[in-house]
């Protein structure tokens, strides 16, 4: 069963707010600020399911969150705030934005100048990774965080919704193996329901799959986690994070590193 549930972020640059994953964390949102973009439609998602629309604002134009995010860093660094990160999240998936490339080296610039020990995240379904330029973009940041929710196709399917029919594990985890040694891989760790549909990526066929797709990729970490915030499906169960420490100890046996958030 869905509930009403909406987008978070009403602006383009937003917070900062404290990530449990990155630490003090000002957001970008490449996204509509009333509504939703997305290549997925995860039944997990903050910011609602994509049936709400894409909202009436459009996206941001480029020049604009330049200069909103120098006026925001400006702001911070005369207050003497603290910045760990500037992280690309919002409503939606941030490489659908067809100027992401050179956004990315707006806001690295920007970083350089203001907070040069910050780093720059970047959330991503993964979708776009065929995309060279969007590939290029993001191998320059210094946390390229690609989602991988399950390595078995239906149950990729029935989590994460992709848009695109043709969208495979397979494909997907050939395309990753580029980010060889820098990419950090994040792996949602739920069970639940949706549309009388099981749902549960505990199992050991399931982490054992993941677990051979992380050796094919070959990720500078992984990063799993469970639910942490109201979902749009309600239906679905937080993983405790003793069974995380369990799976990611699995996880771990096959020498690759995780984090546990």
């Amino acid at each position: 069963m869905a509930k009403d549930q909406t987008v978070l972020f009403h602006s383009s640059v937003f917070g900062p707010i404290h990530s449990r994953r990155l630490g003090v964390s000002l957001g970008i949102n490449l996204l509509p600020d009333d509504g939703k973009v997305c290549s997925f439609d995860c039944v997990y998602c903050e910011a609602g399911y994509n049936a709400q629309g894409t909202g009436t604002t459009g996206l941001p134009a480029r020049e604009k969150l330049r200069k909103d995010l120098e006026a925001k860093l400006h702001q911070m660094k005369a207050a003497g705030e603290p910045l760990d990160v500037i992280t690309f999240s919002g409503n939606g998936e941030p490489t659908l934005h067809p100027q992401f490339p050179e956004i990315i080296d707006d806001v690295i610039a920007l970083r350089d100048k203001e907070y040069p020990e910050a780093k720059v995240s970047v959330l991503t379904n993964s979708t776009r990774i065929f995309d060279p330029k969007v590939a290029e973009a993001l191998e320059k940041v210094d946390n390229n965080i690609l989602k991988l929710d399950s390595a078995i196709n239906p149950t990729m399917r029935l989590i994460d919704q992709p848009a695109s029919g043709d969208f495979t594990v397979e494909k997907v985890v050939d395309a990753l193996r580029r980010f060889s040694g820098t990419g950090i891989i994040q792996t949602m760790i739920l069970r639940g329901e949706h549309n009388g549909k099981k749902i549960d990526n505990t199992t050991p066929e399931e982490i054992d799959a993941l677990i051979e797709a992380y050796k094919a990729i070959r990720p500078r970490e992984v990063m799993i986690y469970s639910l942490d915030r109201s979902t749009p499906e309600e239906k679905l169960q937080k993983v405790s994070r003793e069974e995380l420490e369990k799976i990611a100890d699995r996880i771990r046996s096959n020498g690759i590193q995780v984090q546990v958030n």
